[in-house]
């Protein structure tokens, strides 16, 4: 099980609200967010309520202001826990919509998608085992993206806003 707690104040002061699961609307908790720490497991934070807007993937950690976790503001509207994954890890990625085009499956994190895959554009993909994060940048920067078991027939159903994947990683840590 996860627990996060989010601070209205930057250093772990203010108003506090402590979560220990998914939660798809957090604006009656706190009003803004600015820092946060991580008791234990992983976690994706989302701008906007209901899972939408920029994600942010936090893991057991303090992170005392927002630039801490890549955000540029102070806007974190729902969270969500994600399971810890025991065993392999299969994703399938597609140059085109629907799993048409060229395929490569991966088990392990890739910092460059351009060096593995040929493409600086993943249409589609097919998780088959584990958690994954998508980031929009090589080597593990920019927007990120979770993404758990399940098909993603196009680039908006993993809540992309464009097809450009420069790296992923698999979740494994669980703390």
């Amino acid at each position: 099980m996860g627990k996060i707690i989010f601070y209205e104040d930057r250093n772990f002061q203010g108003r506090s609200y402590e979560c220990s699961s998914d939660c798809s609307e957090l604006n009656s908790y706190f009003s803004r967010c600015n820092s946060i720490r991580v008791e234990n497991g992983n976690w994706m934070l989302y701008e906007h309520p209901n899972y939408r807007g920029n994600q942010y993937f936090l893991k057991r950690g303090e992170y005392p202001d927002f630039s801490h976790w890549t955000s540029h503001n102070d806007s974190i509207r729902s969270c969500r826990v994600i399971p810890q994954h025991r065993g392999t890890f299969r994703i399938r990625i597609y140059e085109k919509e629907d799993f048409n085009g060229a395929m490569l499956e991966f088990t392990e994190d890739c910092p460059q998608v351009h060096e593995e895959f040929r493409y600086h554009d993943i249409y589609s993909c097919n998780v088959l085992e584990g958690h994954w994060i998508f980031y929009e940048e090589p080597s593990y920067r920019g927007r990120q993206y979770y993404l758990r078991s399940g098909e993603y027939r196009r680039f908006t159903d993993w809540g992309a806003s464009n097809s450009r994947v420069g790296s992923f990683r698999r979740v494994q840590e669980f703390h």
